[in-house]
């Protein structure tokens, strides 16, 4: 009997790809698209969520010749992610909702649900790889989350997350091939997605806009306030500490003489900092919800830490806390962000992560 896999289609070239070699390995194929109900047709760029991305996965399920569903997640997705987003931005904070739609929607939700539909995995179109080594006891055996093969497309980072019982239930299909040898494969699969367009946005953002987003959504919580450099002095007046980052220059509409970037977002006096560059640079930060993939270290460790996707990794200290991490980089790093996720390597092993939590 063959092994049942449920496909996360999405209607993008990598899920097609993924649900196609499945296929091709002799697996059971199931396609399930996941509808948020948010982002409808009114975008300018392809959505994993559109109505376009369930007409192109029903086209992919049909030219595969596989049973395919439409599953609403739009509950869960409000739940779990639109409101952590909304929240940590009221906050000053900068959150990372692809990290949380990993560990609570895809890999939690929709795993449930393709493990009660008599399925042994759920496979997706992530850049990434899971392999199985020898444990810690005689004959034990542990799964470990790896970069893709492709460095420039790898989104390991986005999984940190995934406990053990998710990974021995999970396929990266596509996470040894590189995206041109990924789009090679959907023209010799014949998919008709092979030159879609990929999407990098939120989902849940109709416009691509998250300040509209949050604008609409906080409504009278977000107050216009003081824009400040380190020193105290007045420099200009900001619309709300939701609607700015760390490091950002753009947008400030101030005129100090050399570039200024958000140093710091203070929600609590509902103020903005901001300084050069060098004043945006820190080397120490605290981390919270910790999550190791493995056994925790239990003194100081050093390792390669990456504190956003586009950040490469670099080497830091890492030693408890209290209930947290505390992290040290060697050299200091821009725009090091709370709210952001930490992620912890080893090569291209990933050891865990957390989320900042604080920048000393």
């Amino acid at each position: 009997m063959k092994k049942r896999v449920v496909v996360a289609l999405s209607g993008g070239v990598d899920s097609s790809v993924a649900a196609a070699l499945l296929q091709e390995q002799g697996y059971e194929v199931v396609g399930i698209t996941m509808c948020f109900s948010l982002a409808g047709s009114q975008r300018r760029k392809p959505s994993c969520c559109s109505l376009q991305g369930i007409d192109d996965a029903r086209s992919i399920a049909h030219r595969l010749g596989i049973r395919h569903y439409v599953l609403n997640m739009q509950k869960a997705l409000a739940e779990k992610v639109i409101d952590d987003f909304c929240r940590e931005y009221s906050k000053g904070r900068t959150p990372n909702p692809c990290v949380r739609c990993n560990q609570y929607i895809k890999f939690g939700a929709l795993l449930k649900k393709a493990l009660s539909l008599g399925a042994q995995y759920l496979a997706t179109g992530h850049y990434a790889r899971i392999v199985k080594v020898s444990g810690p006891g005689p004959g034990a055996r542990i799964y470990v989350l790896k970069k893709g093969k492709d460095k420039k497309k790898d989104q390991s980072y986005f999984l940190y997350r995934l406990d053990q019982f998710q990974l021995k239930h999970v396929l990266f299909p596509v996470g040894g091939y590189t995206k041109d040898e990924v789009r090679a494969l959907a023209k010799k699969f014949s998919l008709p997605v092979a030159d879609k367009q990929a999407s990098q946005e939120i989902c849940f953002l109709p416009q691509d806009d998250y300040r509209q987003f949050l604008a609409s959504r906080l409504k009278l919580s977000v107050r216009p306030g003081l824009v400040k450099d380190i020193k105290g002095n007045i420099l200009g007046r900001h619309k709300g500490v939701a609607f700015y980052t760390i490091g950002q220059r753009e947008g400030l509409g101030i005129a100090a003489g050399y570039p200024i970037y958000i140093t710091r977002l203070d929600h609590r006096r509902n103020l903005v900092i901001v300084g050069d560059k060098k004043e945006a640079c820190k080397k120490e930060f605290i981390i919270k919800d910790i999550f190791w993939s493995h056994q925790p270290p239990k003194k100081k460790i050093a390792l390669n830490l990456k504190i956003r996707y586009n950040h490469k990794e670099r080497m830091a200290q890492l030693k408890p806390f209290g209930s947290k991490f505390k992290a040290a980089f060697r050299r200091a790093q821009f725009a090091i962000t709370p709210g952001q996720s930490a992620v912890f390597y080893d090569k291209d092993k990933v050891l865990g992560g957390g989320i900042i939590d604080e920048v000393l």
